[in-house]
């Protein structure tokens, strides 16, 4: 049988959390900086904040489906900008994702210099731009325990990916621990984080065990009959890590399935259904856009020794350049966010 897509779990989600803002209040969020994006059911998104070490979840109020025209903006930065009232230079991107609920786009960004102040826009499916105010909107919040410190230009990635499954936010990034690496599963509505579970992979190009590199780019997957982590590192092993064994303060060892090569950081992936067949689709540096079949995911032998490429196997998607953020769209398109700063709608492969 088939493996079956554990995205398909938020739709049942959604019945056993209730209404969005379940656990919000209103008022005005203190977000320091809009690190990753993730959707929720019924329009409810999840703001990861690095700066701040804190998990947001908004009611964006956007759950009316707003039609199916594809979205394709030339330079999306400079209408961001203007949105922003800003200079083109000033926009720095940070996460793009699709709200199921609606089809619209969500956009984290930084502006200014340096840090930046953080800001929310919304792209509406006819190409309309506008920002998301931080003001009077339902929200609720969740501190980070023991986030990272420092990190490259003083900016520790606390947060790097994260996604909403079967009633619980998902949150990959740094923590203080001595195993650095974490995933942390949180169950909305929020209460507490706890400190996580600290993540040991075995790195084929480097030929070591790694306990301190992030995981850069993830998706839930069910391999089998069980929930996982289907994550990708720097240089690039492919990692899989079951759901049960993430507990607070457990040490827990991923199974690298895949090296896809090194100098390389993978950027962001989704996973689909085409033709009967299920596709992890990955965005990189340095390899493009890479289609992975997953059916040998529960089968290939692991990578425990010092390899090039590796395991499971990739096909690079030459059509595709350029690639630096990718969400699904719907069941048969996704978006996609170039280096020249074009939003484009694009058949999934």
């Amino acid at each position: 049988m088939r493996t079956k897509l554990l995205v398909a779990a938020l739709v049942l989600a959604s019945a056993a959390v209730g209404r969005a803002d379940d656990g919000l209040t209103k008022g005005t969020p203190d977000v320091k900086s809009v690190t990753a994006l993730a959707f929720g059911p019924k329009g409810l998104l999840f703001v990861g904040d690095s700066a701040g070490a804190t998990l947001f979840a908004i009611d964006t109020g956007d759950a009316k489906p707003a039609g199916d025209k594809p979205l394709n903006i030339e330079k999306l930065d400079s209408k961001i900008a203007a949105a922003l009232g800003v200079t083109d230079k000033d926009v720095k991107i940070n996460d793009v994702r699709v709200n199921p609920a609606s089809g619209n786009v969500y956009v984290g960004v930084s502006r200014g210099t340096g840090a930046g102040t953080p800001a929310l826009v919304k792209v509406a499916r006819d190409g309309t731009v506008t920002a998301f105010a931080f003001k009077d909107v339902s929200f609720s919040k969740v501190a980070i325990p023991n986030p990272a410190t420092g990190g490259a230009k003083g900016a520790p990635e606390v947060i790097t990916q994260m996604a909403f499954v079967d009633g619980k936010l998902v949150v990959a990034g740094m923590s203080s621990e001595q195993f650095a690496s974490t995933l942390r599963v949180i169950p909305f509505p929020f209460k507490e984080a706890d400190k996580g579970s600290s993540i040991e992979i075995y790195h084929g190009a480097h030929g070591a065990v790694e306990t301190r590199s992030p995981i850069r780019t993830f998706v839930a997957y069910k391999v089998g009959k069980e929930d996982h982590i289907m994550a990708a590192y720097t240089c690039t092993p492919l990692v899989k890590i079951p759901v049960a064994d993430l507990k607070a303060g457990a040490k827990v060892k991923g199974t690298t399935i895949a090296e896809l090569g090194n100098g390389n950081k993978p950027l962001d992936m989704i996973v689909y259904t085409k033709d009967g067949k299920d596709y992890l689709l990955m965005a990189n540096s340095k390899h493009g856009i890479l289609k992975i079949p997953t059916g040998e995911f529960a089968t290939t032998t692991p990578i425990t020794a010092k390899t090039g490429v590796a395991g499971v196997k990739a096909e690079t998607v030459k059509e595709l350049a350029d690639v630096v953020q990718l969400d699904k769209l719907n069941d048969t398109h996704a978006i996609l966010l170039n280096k020249n700063g074009d939003l484009k709608t694009v058949p999934l492969p």
